[in-house]
């Protein structure tokens, strides 16, 4: 008995080190990106953006190829080594130089409304986790999607077998477009702990903090002179979740309720991270400042990514992407921020592509 609870606190250990440690390490990479990359939010967002889009794009071709789920881990486990050695030496070059924002000074009454704004919001994001946690259950996809992930965990098969009885069958292509369950069995396979419980407990409590990681992030930009605003906005977001499941196909209902799917992961993280890094995007045009290579790194891993998540995040995210990238050709008169945008694109079309064809 004390050896297995050792056993799942080692597990629950590495899903934190998977979930949250790596993916800010990650981040590194993208601290030159913007202004807000200091944040540890950010970070965190952008890193596991970068591993979502190196995820999606070993695994889709090992899916199709109909190779072994454990070749894919060793795949994946040296990606992330290359990723952290190169966030490590970026880092050791920078750690000399000035930080990238400064913290605005307060008066004593902002203070007090702000750290009582702040506590409101931290007490209903407490509230959210552990309603997600013991209230979970099972919808009618995770006859699918847990199965796969289960399946893949354990045959060590992608995609090759039925989730519904186990038997084997032909390459079920159109679902390996966007693996999202197999990044759920990686998970299980490095922390030991059952492919279920990371679904329903572990992936949940993650993904909803990186949403409200975003929207804080959103709030920093629309509130940058009045920072004392930005717990109040997220207060309003969070009311807007929690009443907002007004039916079974609301963004609100995914994020609590299915965040372990990857329409989920679109609709509540992928999305409204691109929306912010668009917003970045336009603010550097508006304001003539140099737009740095590992930017335009980003966006397409925030790209990629979104194929892993669902398939129809392909066309989502470039109908956002071409619309963005027009405004900002004819408002700003920058006809060459086309190009970039749209190699950005080139994952998703490409997916989109095979999505057809197979």
């Amino acid at each position: 008995m004390e050896k297995k609870m050792l056993m799942t606190v080692i597990g629950i250990l590495i899903l934190c080190i998977w979930l949250f440690v790596i993916p800010i390490w990650v981040g590194e990479l993208f601290v030159g990106a913007d202004r807000l990359a200091g944040r540890l939010p950010f970070r965190l967002i952008n890193g596991q953006l970068c591993l979502w889009g190196g995820f999606q794009l070993l695994c889709v071709p090992l899916v199709l190829a109909q190779k072994d789920y454990r070749f894919l881990v060793r795949l994946f486990l040296a990606y992330t080594v290359v990723l952290l050695l190169g966030a490590a030496v970026l880092f050791l070059r920078r750690r000399k130089r000035p930080a990238l924002y400064v913290v605005r000074e307060h008066s004593f009454k902002e203070r007090k409304v702000e750290t009582a704004a702040w506590i409101l919001f931290w007490v209903l994001l407490l509230f959210q986790l552990v309603q997600a946690v013991v209230m979970t259950y099972a919808d009618g996809d995770d006859a699918y999607y847990v199965a796969v992930s289960s399946i893949t965990e354990n045959a060590g098969t992608m995609y090759r077998k039925l989730p519904y009885t186990g038997g084997t069958t032909e390459l079920d292509a159109r679902h390996g477009l966007a693996p999202f369950p197999i990044w759920i069995a990686f998970l299980a396979s490095m922390s030991g702990i059952r492919t279920v419980s990371v679904a329903h407990v572990a992936v949940p409590v993650a993904l909803i903090a990186m949403t409200y990681g975003i929207f804080y992030l959103i709030g920093e930009k629309l509130f940058a002179k009045r920072r004392e605003c930005v717990p109040v906005f997220l207060i309003f977001t969070q009311l807007l979740v929690l009443f907002g499941d007004t039916s079974f196909y609301t963004v609100e209902n995914f994020m609590i309720a299915r965040s372990r799917q990857g329409k989920a992961a679109l609709g509540s993280i992928i999305i409204p991270a691109l929306f912010l890094l668009l917003l970045l995007l336009l603010e550097k045009i508006q304001e003539k400042e140099k737009i740095p290579p590992g930017f335009w790194v980003l966006l397409g891993a925030a790209m990629t990514a979104a194929c892993l998540c669902s398939t129809m995040g392909a066309l989502l995210v470039c109908m956002l992407m071409g619309i963005t990238g027009i405004c900002a050709a004819v408002c700003f008169r920058k006809w060459s921020v086309l190009l970039p945008m749209g190699c950005c694109c080139i994952p998703c079309v490409g997916f989109a592509v095979l999505y057809l064809l197979l």
